[in-house]
């Protein structure tokens, strides 16, 4: 029954509570039922009946669902709590079972008239329920107004308790993301300023070797030990300038892990494994180191967009070597679209690693259907 009534919330779209939760609504049902069942132990023949037993369960199961829909529970155990106090075999001195109701509508309620609602009531049917049905004194029509009040304050203060400490963790979360933010903008500054550094060292030490390149020719028959301090100056501004850099490029990659070695054109058909299948044309050539890595990168970047984007059956990765350039493509058969995903950085990285080696980069849907990525990287015969 517990069940059923919990996937039937489910599909309403209602959360579950978590264990802790369930396991603390069921010790709660069952302490309501023990001091529910006192009338029971000592009633006199006749008084107790099995229409009596039911209403006074119908005060007490419906408390296991109590945090998924207090509204509808309060309703419920209401309903149930006023038939039993009108039946009366066996009745109840103290509606436990209604207390606790009231006090989660007030904690739990999700919507403002409900938690009002529940105020009225409690301040329109108690009072006459107190002294014409229940013919109550003074005193005992008190405590039979101010039980549930007190039930219902309690509850309204656990809300507003929930509420703060909510509030905190919010601001808390907030205050969290500015100081990763600062911190990363502190880290863009300085970064600015180090690449401001080096700028300022390659162009010194550029100047001071140009300058010593030039007076070179001049001195180095008239002045050979001149000429020789020229190029030894020119040699010890660039190592300098690349001691600095080094200094430099370590504050910038600080935080990667240890360098790994750059990948070749080696490692292509390792790369396209069982992902796709790797077609070569022309005569394959030494290429710049750069070309190699940027040949790599592409192919993985469009593999990596046909995999989680494209949705396609079939790819194939295409190297054409020609007389002055390498033409890279990736065409597959998928759903050509999906692979410009907005957000993505993907085919800006493919054409930024193309233009960074003179060459072109373009992506977009094929006519017969499927998506292709085409890179063209000039690689001229006999340049290295």
């Amino acid at each position: 029954m517990l069940g059923l009534i919990d996937g039937w919330l489910a599909r309403l779209g209602i959360p579950g509570p978590r264990p802790v939760d369930r396991a603390i609504d069921v010790g709660l049902v069952l302490a309501v039922a023990v001091a529910t069942s006192v009338p029971f132990i000592g009633a006199a023949p006749g008084k107790v009946t099995a229409l009596g037993l039911l209403l006074n369960l119908a005060t007490v199961i419906p408390l296991l669902w109590r945090r998924r829909a207090p509204f509808a529970v309060m309703v419920i155990v209401g309903a149930a709590a006023t038939a039993v106090s009108v039946y009366h075999r066996p009745g109840q001195n103290l509606q436990y079972a209604g207390l606790l109701a009231i006090y989660t509508v007030a904690s739990l309620g999700r919507k403002r008239w409900q938690r009002l609602g529940v105020l009225v009531a409690i301040l329109v049917t108690f009072p006459p329920a107190s002294l014409l049905l229940k013919h109550n004194d003074l005193d005992e029509f008190m405590f039979t107004l101010l039980l549930p009040l007190a039930a219902f304050l309690l509850g309204s203060l656990e809300r507003t308790r929930r509420e703060h400490a909510e509030t905190l963790r919010e601001r808390t979360e907030q205050l969290e993301r500015e100081r990763v933010a600062e911190a990363a903008r502190a880290a863009a500054e300085e970064r600015a300023r180090v690449a401001r550094d080096m700028h300022d060292i390659l162009a010194h030490a550029v100047s001071l070797m140009v300058v010593q390149a030039e007076a070179g020719p001049v001195v180095v028959r008239r002045d050979p030990e001149r000429a020789e301090q020229a190029f030894e100056a020119i040699a010890d501004a660039g190592r300098d300038a690349m001691t600095q850099l080094r200094r430099l490029l370590g504050v910038l990659k600080a935080d990667e892990p240890q360098r790994l070695p750059q990948p070749t054109l080696d490692e292509l058909p390792e790369l396209v494994g069982g992902t796709a299948s790797l077609e070569v044309t022309g005569v394959r050539r030494q290429v710049p180191p750069d070309t190699e890595i940027a040949v790599y990168r592409i192919v993985q970047e469009a593999l990596t967009n046909t995999v989680k984007h494209a949705r396609a059956q079939h790819v194939t990765v295409r190297l054409d070597w020609s007389a002055d350039e390498l033409e890279v493509s990736v065409i597959d058969d998928g759903q050509g679209p999906l692979a410009t995903v907005a957000g993505g950085h993907g085919l800006v990285g493919i054409r930024e690693r193309a233009v960074a080696c003179g060459g072109t980069a373009e992506a977009g849907p094929r006519p017969g259907g499927g998506f292709e990525v085409r890179a063209r990287l000039p690689c001229p015969e006999g340049v290295r």
